[in-house]
């Protein structure tokens, strides 16, 4: 393990044990801070997987509003569905360990009045699919391939979470289990077991959309996790950061008006925060910082 594996578990930990300090009686805020970030996760998730909703979209369609322009069917459910899938989760990953059986009845509710004719099931013998130049496996090895994958998940708990979440995202995505959803099951099983295991959910954005490609790539082409391992970890970071924030009764400005009082400029300070060596967030697009 290098300096940078590291530094980068010390400070993970670091910063889960200050939110866990911090938590005990503020169920509220968090609650409040899950529910607000429902539209961020699916507009990101969605948009990952070519959808043409904005955040305003999919804000707007998860408290009913009417939008201003036609949408097609196929993407207002994509937005609910997600939307309940994502709250399932932040609701009842504490309640039970993950397992095929729950796999499946995320994927179904994922893609109810969408395709219903594969929602909740395997590929069939029938089924191949090809990811980019990727060509999933075998249909008929798919339940020992994800039984395979959920062992080693479980007992590999020597690993970093980082590298836990990581491994089981790619290993799962190169699977490719379903005719459709893999990408967006794939990412909400993460925080399913982000959150069983006492750690925050994540946000894997789309502007990373063609690093979080790549890790694909680095991972089919030579079994390596590297690139998937800093995605998550900076997500992870984020995350942390965005809460720490709240429960620390900072105040939150945008990270441009940080920088008028800052030693930094502002492209400096982008710049950190996208490596994440300073305490700022992302926010429905704009990066803050609690000052």
């Amino acid at each position: 393990m290098d300096k940078n594996d590291n530094d980068n578990i010390k400070q993970i930990l670091q910063l889960k044990q200050r939110f866990l300090l911090l938590a005990e009686g503020k169920e509220a805020l968090l609650q409040l801070i899950s529910e607000t970030e429902v539209a961020e996760q699916v507009y990101n998730s969605n948009a990952i997987e070519n959808s043409t909703l904005s955040l305003e979209d999919t804000e707007k369609i998860l408290l009913q509003i009417d939008l201003d322009r036609f949408i097609n069917e196929r993407e207002l459910f994509e937005a609910k569905n997600l939307a309940r899938v994502v709250e399932y989760i932040n609701n009842k990953a504490s309640e039970k360990r993950i397992s095929i059986d729950l796999i499946l009845l995320l994927h179904k509710n994922l893609l109810s009045n969408i395709r219903d004719n594969v929602a909740g099931r395997f590929r069939n013998d029938k089924e191949w699919v090809r990811v980019a130049n990727h060509i999933a496996p075998n249909p008929k090895d798919i339940l020992a391939l994800i039984k395979e994958m959920l062992v080693e998940y479980h007992v590999r708990d020597d690993l970093t979470m980082v590298k836990r979440i990581a491994k089981f995202h790619l290993r799962f995505e190169h699977i490719h289990p379903f005719v459709d959803g893999n990408g967006r099951i794939g990412r909400v099983l993460n925080n399913y077991l982000l959150i069983r295991e006492g750690y925050v959910p994540i946000n894997i954005k789309y502007i990373d959309r063609s690093l979080y490609y790549l890790a694909f790539q680095e991972f089919d082409k030579n079994g390596k996790t590297k690139i998937m391992e800093q995605i998550v970890n900076r997500a992870l970071l984020n995350s942390y950061h965005k809460r720490l924030a709240y429960m620390e009764d900072k105040k939150i400005i945008k990270l441009s008006e940080y920088a008028k009082t800052s030693k930094y400029s502002h492209s400096n300070l982008l710049n950190k925060a996208n490596r994440q060596t300073i305490e700022a967030f992302i926010e429905k697009g704009v990066w803050k910082i609690g000052a």
